[in-house]
């Protein structure tokens, strides 16, 4: 097979909800720059298999990268939104505490958040039962800023101005091999022809493949390779009417933030994601697991009809700690960690990954701006 070569300025790798925004961010400020997504379509990794909500920035420790761009990136965010017409409602949510011992907890939640500049408002549990009736809460914490989003739409939004901007997507591109030497990296490609395509600067924002694809990235230090755990998480649907109009999520759990009731746009329940460590990439959604969301659901909404959970999807969260690894922060790593002028890898970029995407394109922006 022959084999094309040609030269870029910037390459993105992934066109996910951060690749995309990456790669706008960077066309516009003038750089010649292709996105390129393995698939047949963009967006349909981790970016389409989440709960589309816009987090305030409450549980991330103060002065940690997922703290500064969440409440960064949703402040962006609403405004992206409401002035390019992507649908979003900042419909707020509950944290709620059901017995004695969680109630306990709330105060440490709200102090957590307020050092990251979001305010919660704490309410007792008659205060949450005369707004929400079907509730069985002790204590709750009120989140205003906390919304969702149509995350396709914003997507198609962050392409029309890539394009606009002069930079291209380009599908059906797997990286099969790459290499950084004297300030310039080589990629090959797969897909309908091999090419070789040279860059002098490349953000690698694989997601769930980033770390893959650094493993075998000759050039890049053994130190800027790092481990990657998977942790599943189903979703369940909910068919039929709801007494709910504003999300309902329980006390954060080991790996995630327990299984929670959100709402899209059209204001249909769901309920996820739980946490299922696996050793391999797999959607799978086990129809078992609707025994253990009922559940759990019934701790805080008696009047759930479990007939009426339906499977939904599965999403995969990049986790940098295993089942009994503390926080982990995203790792965003430039020249300074690797020492590969023009090189980003993003590792790591989970929740709340969609909401941080325009400020994570901030960040990268100014890795490669402050090392020219």
């Amino acid at each position: 097979m022959s084999e094309e070569r040609f030269s870029i300025q910037t390459v993105v790798i992934g066109a996910g909800v951060v690749g995309l925004a990456i790669g706008r961010q960077l066309a516009l400020t003038g750089r010649e720059v292709l996105v390129l997504e393995a698939a047949s379509r963009f967006g349909e990794g981790i970016s389409s298999r989440n709960s589309e909500v816009i987090h305030a920035g409450i549980y991330y420790p103060h002065g940690s990268l997922k703290a500064h761009c969440c409440v960064r990136g949703r402040e962006l965010l609403y405004d992206y939104c409401d002035s390019r017409k992507v649908g979003q409602r900042k419909c707020g949510k509950w944290i709620i505490a059901t017995n004695l011992a969680q109630t306990d907890r709330l105060s440490g939640i709200q102090a957590q958040a307020a050092g990251n500049g979001v305010e919660l408002q704490l309410r007792d549990g008659r205060d949450i039962t005369r707004q929400l009736s079907a509730i069985n809460a002790r204590a709750g914490l009120w989140s205003p800023e906390t919304g969702i989003i149509d995350s396709h739409g914003l997507m198609l939004s962050l392409l029309g101005e890539l394009e606009d901007a002069g930079g291209q997507l380009v599908l059906n591109s797997p990286v099969l091999a790459a290499e950084s030497d004297g300030g310039k990296h080589t990629l090959t490609l797969g897909g309908s022809q091999r090419v070789k395509l040279e860059a002098s600067e490349v953000i690698n924002a694989a997601g769930l493949g980033a770390p893959k694809l650094a493993r075998q990235w000759l050039g890049l230090p053994d130190a800027a390779r790092p481990k990657q755990w998977l942790a599943r998480g189903v979703y369940f649907s909910y068919a039929g009417k709801h007494p709910f109009n504003t999300l309902i999520y329980p006390l954060p759990e080991p790996g995630g933030l327990g299984v929670h009731l959100t709402l899209d746009l059209a204001n249909q329940a769901r309920f996820g994601p739980d946490v299922e460590w696996i050793p391999e990439e797999d959607y799978t959604v086990n129809p078992d697991r609707v025994h253990a969301f009922a559940d759990g659901i019934r701790q805080w909404w008696p009047g759930l009809d479990a007939d009426r959970l339906q499977p939904a999807y599965a999403g995969i969260r990049p986790k940098l700690t295993g089942p009994d690894g503390d926080f982990f922060d995203f790792r965003i790593d430039g020249p300074a960690q690797h020492g590969l002028p023009g090189l980003v890898n993003l590792f790591g970029i989970e929740s709340p990954g969609l909401t941080s995407c325009l400020a994570i394109a901030e960040q990268v922006k100014l890795l490669l701006v402050d090392h020219k």
